[in-house]
């Protein structure tokens, strides 16, 4: 099951999965470096050259989701090595999400910028962009307890079970850059 760290709401999920009965691995993960490239995030930045979030000054260790898959698959085929574990993922370091986003900038050249609103303003934000309500007090409340601070810190999930140290945000930075991922006439998903 890939799950994610710090979400209250994963955890009967996880629970009934572990009562099931059969054999069962959660892979819990940090935020995906890939939501800069992809989905609203990355419409934002490449659209407005700004990203406007609820994140603050909490610090993130972005996971790339090339070393999720990775893990997953060597979970997967480990027979029974990983069975009845919860394994977290994480990148690297930890950046905040204007740290993230100064990264982004300086690869690619974009005066980006990050920032924070409060959440209830993210929420009209969301709601200006065609959000139904519902969805978005989802959103507000799920992104108020996951960027309280309870996930600011690494795991090694994925050096136990790759047995090599995560890919760095900035790795997938430079990739994204060079591939066009942020200029503003990338409108398309990366």
């Amino acid at each position: 099951l890939l799950s994610a760290r710090g979400e209250d709401r994963a955890r009967p999920t996880e629970e009934a999965l572990a009562g099931a009965g059969a054999e069962w691995t959660v892979v819990r993960a940090a935020w995906f470096a890939q939501n800069f490239s992809e989905g609203p995030l990355a419409r934002e930045l490449r659209q407005r050259g700004a990203l406007e979030f609820p994140a603050g000054e909490v610090g993130e260790p972005f996971v790339d989701v090339r070393d999720v898959a990775d893990v997953v698959v060597a979970a997967l085929a480990s027979g029974d090595r990983y069975a009845g574990r919860v394994l977290e993922v994480s990148g690297p370091r930890l950046l905040t999400f204007g740290e993230a986003v100064a990264e982004i900038a300086r690869a690619t050249g974009r005066a980006l910028t990050y920032r924070y609103v409060p959440p209830r303003e993210y929420g009209a934000n969301l709601a200006g962009f065609g959000v139904p309500e519902q969805e978005a007090a989802f959103l507000v409340e799920l992104f108020g307890t996951l960027l309280d601070g309870r996930n600011a810190r690494l795991s090694d999930g994925v050096r136990e079970v790759l047995g090599r140290e995560p890919r760095d945000f900035g790795r997938f930075v430079r990739e994204g850059a060079a591939a066009g991922v942020w200029g503003p006439e990338a409108g398309g998903e990366a």
